[in-house]
């Protein structure tokens, strides 16, 4: 997981299924050699990382090992990392992709964003658990394989698509969850599958400076070593950047400048990799095909900042990315461009480990992934103080996000005017949307800020859209009355979500998607977001019942806006959008779903059933 010193580079995915763990071997010898393999690999493990921060990525490791964590390994891990059992497991139960039950020789994830669901992936669900003689979450009896929801696979453009052991299936349909029931019963290895499924294209649209030509490792870099540092952060003022993540900060001013007069005896560079909002597809495609201009991005920041260590914190879906990553970084340090004496500059050395998420979207939170990335559960943290005075390890830290890093290097290439000649006053630049859904022409699109969302349709050929979802469930929901708007910070801003919805989709059906979607994701740690999730769900529940009172509709609107004003990070404060977009934009299609005036909005019955159901009690 962590950088090679030659040029071998760490491949996750397994090429078969799993091995059957203890509880389906019957002699002893086979159960007495599994052991004895889950305890050497874990030793091996820790001894290789025998830090405290490496928790997350040691348990990542072995459930693509063997499929989920064994108590063998937990036992290993407390030992020689001296950590109580209990830290281990709090860790080991925050994320969703890790499990410390044996799910099966094959692991099915099926994504749940409603533009895969659009596409047809309850027909292939269906399918799949019909062909295995499986229920969804619950793996068959043999221990061969389990199927299970996950939020967001990022290939919403070649949608319905699945992670298989974490391999990439793409463009799923009935014939073809057929074919894969048939490989799976015969145990064949992933090399034996048709490679076409997992092939990923980028499906470029519309391009403009970013992606129109790549770039040479050093490009940017030495047209800029040996010069003055405050130099270099006047053309990054000049281009006027804005974070691409979605929050819009600027990147001059409230990132780089902070970070680099920030006192501490270090600086961290952080690239926020964590593309985790369904609908989000276009960091996916930077690092596919742009990744020297991102690694460029990452190593100009350190240079102007002083640091000598940087992570890519990659998120758990985009495993597969994981060797074509290593090996690019591997190749800059051969070259030059990375690690020590960058450049031939004496004083110039910095190098980046590759850290991946394990299935938790509120890491995209800055302070989540830093927490992730010290090998904890990934808590959102009080601020102030923020990242860039006290980060990673409580050191000044610099995160963007991926396509921002690549916006530096473009800038530090073309120069600050350049980069701010196009877009709006507000917001330069071009933006990379990731156009998923009921349009002709999915896929990314590199488009100057300001452009209308009925120009955006035209574009991708939606014309027909009834309503758009800009910036993922996290967004605006705009119906057609607001298709003149424009995307822009002083506008409608986009972390780079573009769902296009036709007029034969239900709004609501949208919106309870995308409930559903933040009461699964939520942390817990704060009360206004933990509970305002249940009860936007229960809502939703009852929208879908017809069994709605109008008093709920006061009610849920005073949630929501508690929620915004009082959640500790951004998903609660943004959890709440989509259905307060419904009731004011689609009020009819509510009205609909009322029948009695006492319906109450709080089941205890049901709340106590998903009470149990926490306590794993049923």
């Amino acid at each position: 997981m962590h950088r090679q010193s030659d040029d071998q580079t760490v491949d996750l995915l397994p090429p078969g299924p799993w091995p059957l763990p203890p509880q389906y071997l019957t002699s002893a010898a086979d159960i007495n050699a599994y052991t004895s393999a889950v305890e050497v690999f874990v030793t091996d493990l820790c001894q290789l990382q025998p830090h405290r921060t490496a928790l997350l990525q040691i348990l990542i490791q072995i459930q693509f090992k063997f499929g989920w964590i064994p108590i063998e390994a937990i036992a290993v891990i407390s030992e020689e990392l001296s950590l109580a059992s209990g830290e281990i497991r709090a860790v080991l139960e925050f994320y969703s992709f890790l499990s410390s039950k044996f799910q099966g020789q094959y692991r099915v994830f099926l994504s749940s964003n409603i533009t895969d669901f659009h596409q047809g992936q309850q027909s292939v669900l269906d399918t799949l658990c019909s062909e295995l003689n499986i229920d969804l979450g619950n793996p068959d009896c043999n221990g061969l394989v389990s199927i299970a929801l996950t939020s967001c696979t990022g290939l919403c453009d070649q949608g319905p698509a699945a992670l298989i052991n974490g391999h990439p299936i793409v463009r799923l349909d009935k014939p073809r969850a057929k074919q894969i029931a048939a490989l799976i019963k015969t145990q064949q290895p992933f090399d034996q599958w048709p490679q076409d499924w997992s092939h990923i294209s980028s499906q470029l649209e519309v391009t403009g400076p970013l992606l129109r030509e790549t770039i040479a490792p050093g490009d940017a870099l030495s047209k800029w070593l040996g010069k003055n540092i405050d130099n270099f952060l006047d053309e990054l003022e000049k281009s006027g950047l804005r974070g691409r993540g979605g929050a819009g900060f600027n990147t001059y001013q409230k990132l780089w400048a902070a970070c680099r007069n920030a006192p501490g005896d270090c600086h961290y560079v952080v690239c926020n990799a964590d593309e985790g909002e369904p609908g989000t597809f276009k960091d996916r495609v930077l690092l596919q095909d742009h990744y020297d201009r991102v690694i460029e991005g990452m190593t100009l920041a350190a240079w102007v900042l002083g640091a000598e260590s940087g992570f890519l914190y990659l998120r758990a879906e985009y495993a597969y990315l994981l060797p074509m990553l290593n090996n690019a970084l591997q190749q800059r340090r051969q070259t030059g461009w990375l690690g020590n004496n960058i450049g031939g500059s004496d004083d110039f050395n910095f190098d980046i480990e590759i850290h991946l998420g394990a299935g938790a979207y509120v890491c995209g939170e800055e302070t989540s992934l830093i927490e992730s990335l010290e090998g904890k559960r990934g808590i959102p943290r009080i601020r102030p103080p923020f990242p860039v005075q006290s980060g990673y390890l409580q050191q000044p830290t610099l995160v963007n996000n991926v396509e921002t890093f690549a916006c530096v290097s473009a800038i530090a290439i073309s120069g600050g005017e350049s980069f701010a000649a196009l877009g709006t006053e507000q917001s330069t630049g071009t933006k990379l949307h990731s156009i998923s859904g009921d349009c002709n022409k999915p896929g990314i699109y590199e488009i100057p800020w300001g452009i209308s969302i009925e120009e955006v349709l035209k574009l991708c050929d939606g014309t027909d859209a009834a309503a758009v979802q800009i910036g993922g469930p996290s967004g605006s929901l705009l119906g057609r009355d607001q298709f003149q708007r424009q995307l822009a910070f002083e506008d409608i801003p986009s972390g780079g979500s573009f769902m296009v919805f036709g007029k034969n989709r239900d709004p609501i059906e949208i919106v309870t998607n995308f409930i559903r979607f933040f009461a699964h994701e939520s942390c817990g740690f704060c009360t206004p977001c933990r509970a305002g999730c249940q009860q936007l769900n229960s809502f939703c529940d009852k929208l879908d019942q017809h069994n709605l009172s109008p008093s709920a509709l006061t009610t849920i609107k005073q949630l929501g806006e508690l929620m915004i004003t009082t959640s500790h990070c951004g998903l609660g404060k943004t959890a709440p959008l989509a259905l307060l977009a419904l009731l004011e934009q689609w009020p009819s299609l509510v009205k609909e779903r009322m029948q009695r005036e006492n319906a109450p909005l709080f089941d205890l019955q049901q709340a106590l059933v998903q009470t149990a159901t926490l306590r794993g009690d049923q």
